[in-house]
């Protein structure tokens, strides 16, 4: 399964996963069947330079993760940005990745909310030189309003991703959790399991 002039055509899919919820998954499985990936890694993030709060230990976050996407083929949990000091940058994992496979096609995976941002991403101009973005456009909150504005994204190549709307987030996950709701509807069983074992997202 290669893309055009049979290059090797390698996704990018990062984000906290705090935790790995079912719309993740989705968005996994549509990125490696729409897209024709030959594989799609997935970066649990570092230290997000975007985020206000602190994240769950990253041992946490990539044990949920390889749980979450186990099921996802051609898919593979890449811990090297949990084990980057410093803040967790795209475009320094695009470099790399661009090092060791330099003849691959190399697509970043983003939903649109992470798609309205991208100008504001630490050298967004070279991510999209780097790689093709590849937005699922419908992918947005229930509470999103409007429609996708692309035209803020810096130039270059992109390829769509086409998935229906995801009415929750990790955020409210974490406060049903912590309210002592049941989530096992909203994320894949081993994790619920997971964060249920490990006390994950109660109160303190």
């Amino acid at each position: 399964m290669t893309g055009a002039g049979g290059a090797y055509r390698l996704g990018m899919f990062g984000g906290a996963f705090d935790p790995p919820h079912n719309a993740h998954i989705a968005l996994a499985r549509a990125a490696v069947e729409q897209l024709a990936l030959d594989e799609l890694r997935i970066f649990p993030t570092g230290h997000a330079w975007h985020k206000a709060r602190a994240l769950s230990a990253a041992d946490h976050r990539l044990a949920m993760a390889r749980l979450a996407f186990a099921s996802v083929p051609r898919a593979v949990v890449d811990a090297r940005e949990l084990q980057r000091s410093g803040h967790t940058y795209t475009v320094d994992t695009l470099r790399e990745l661009r090092q060791e496979f330099p003849q691959a096609q190399l697509l970043l995976v983003i939903g649109a909310d992470q798609a309205e941002a991208l100008h504001s991403w630490h050298e967004s101009e070279a991510i999209a030189q780097l790689a093709i973005i590849s937005i699922a456009a419908r992918a947005r909150p229930a509470r999103a309003t409007g429609t996708f504005d692309a035209s803020r994204l810096p130039p270059g190549p992109r390829e769509a991703v086409e998935l229906p709307p995801m009415p929750f987030s990790s955020t409210e996950i974490r406060a049903r959790a912590a309210a002592g709701e049941k989530i096992g509807h909203l994320v894949p069983g081993a994790v619920a399991r997971y964060i249920e074992d490990h006390h994950l997202y109660r109160p303190t």
